[in-house]
């Protein structure tokens, strides 16, 4: 064999390995740093929502059909709520008994203040006919004492004869009169005493039972607290009788029909929000220049030639994989680099044509513009 026959075979393989040197050392540089990245691996998503029931019970009706579209607060499911209308009924009604308790109460009290006032009267009633016992007492000694004396000089008269037996009775009978007075007076003192001790006792009984009914006071009102506390929730588990949408949308398919009985936590429907944005996995190696802001072109399968445009909006945190129900533990077992995907959110503009007609699972590619290329929005900060 000639030299130059194996010199050219060796020049281009020499030249091959240059390139692919060349070609791997600056592949995932190169790729970054392109202007617009595009994926085929994007779908239009939307917020969906599942609705449940709260309470147990049996559908009474279904006012949706499978796909059909709804208003925020537009009742979708509808529960028996014979049984939760009866429970409200009886909180409403437990509720009046306790307050009706309570205002029985305040009228006790009203009696009780009535009586104590009565017994406060009988208390300055009774010392004021103590003060006039003593005062008459008093009024009445001296002319018992005056009779007493009397009554001894006329019997020491009538013992030496110098006075007479009717002059002695006078006295005698003097006497006794103003002992009857004073004895009279003594007994209204005495009358006086006990009816001040019994008008404090009835006081104090009443300033008792007063305190009685404030505690009592304070129990109906703490029952009237859990009352009302109950009324609201007989009037929350009746309002879950009403299943409504919390959005505007689109319902999916419905999994309760009327007469099913539901268990709560039981899915009846679920709602699709007519917001739709698509999701574009772009590989780790795409997003060297990709930031918020930066404008998109979407393409969807179900539309061939028409460009939808929007901007990114979020970027995901982590790629897709470390949200997987188990992720990947490159620590362990043989190891295989794979370029990860980075899901990446990407919202229409509004007032394009055909946005009410995209639906979340369709197929998209989906171009962003990167700040390279002079299609952020934000100014390429």
């Amino acid at each position: 064999m000639s030299k130059k026959s194996w010199i050219i075979p060796l020049i281009v393989l020499l030249a091959a390995a240059g390139l692919l040197f060349g070609i791997a050392g600056h592949w995932t540089g190169w790729q970054g740093n392109r202007p617009d990245q595009v994926t085929d691996d994007a779908y239009l998503r939307a917020d969906m929502t599942p609705l449940s029931t709260r309470i147990s019970g049996t559908v009474r009706k279904v006012n949706v059909s499978d796909y059909q579209s709804v208003k925020a607060g537009q009742a979708v499911i509808e529960l028996d709520d014979d049984d939760y209308r009866a429970a409200l009924n009886q909180a409403q009604a437990a509720l009046a008994a306790s307050e009706a308790s309570l205002a029985d109460n305040q009228a006790a009290k009203r009696i009780q203040d009535a009586q104590i006032e009565a017994a406060k009267a009988g208390i300055v009633q009774a010392e004021a006919a103590i003060d006039a016992a003593k005062a008459a007492i008093a009024s009445a000694t001296p002319e018992l004492d005056r009779a007493l004396t009397e009554l001894q000089r006329q019997q020491a008269l009538f013992d030496s004869k110098a006075a007479t037996h009717q002059q002695l009775e006078i006295a005698t009978a003097q006497k006794g009169q103003l002992s009857g007075v004073v004895e009279s007076r003594k007994a209204d003192l005495a009358r006086a005493e006990g009816a001040l001790v019994a008008s404090q006792s009835q006081l104090e009984t009443a300033k008792r039972q007063r305190e009685a009914l404030n505690i009592k006071d304070d129990v109906y009102k703490a029952d009237i607290a859990a009352k009302k506390a109950a009324i609201v929730v007989a009037q929350v588990n009746l309002a879950y009788t009403q299943i409504a949408a919390p959005t505007d949308g689109t319902v999916g398919e419905r999994r309760a029909l009327v007469g099913q009985l539901v268990a709560p936590g039981t899915q009846v429907i679920d709602l699709v929000q007519n917001e739709v944005w698509v999701q574009a996995n772009f590989k780790e190696t795409q997003l060297t220049n990709m930031r918020v802001g930066d404008t998109a072109d979407v393409r969807i399968d179900t539309f061939p030639g028409r460009v939808f445009h929007g901007k990114v909006e979020q970027l995901s945190p982590a790629s897709g994989s470390q949200f997987a129900l188990l992720p990947p533990d490159n620590a362990t077992g043989n190891f295989t680099k794979v370029v990860q995907r980075v899901p990446v959110k990407v919202v229409f503009f509004s007032g394009q044509p055909y946005l009410d007609q995209l639906r979340p699972g369709f197929s998209a590619v989906v171009t962003v513009h990167t700040g390279k290329a002079g299609g952020r929005l934000d100014g390429g900060q």
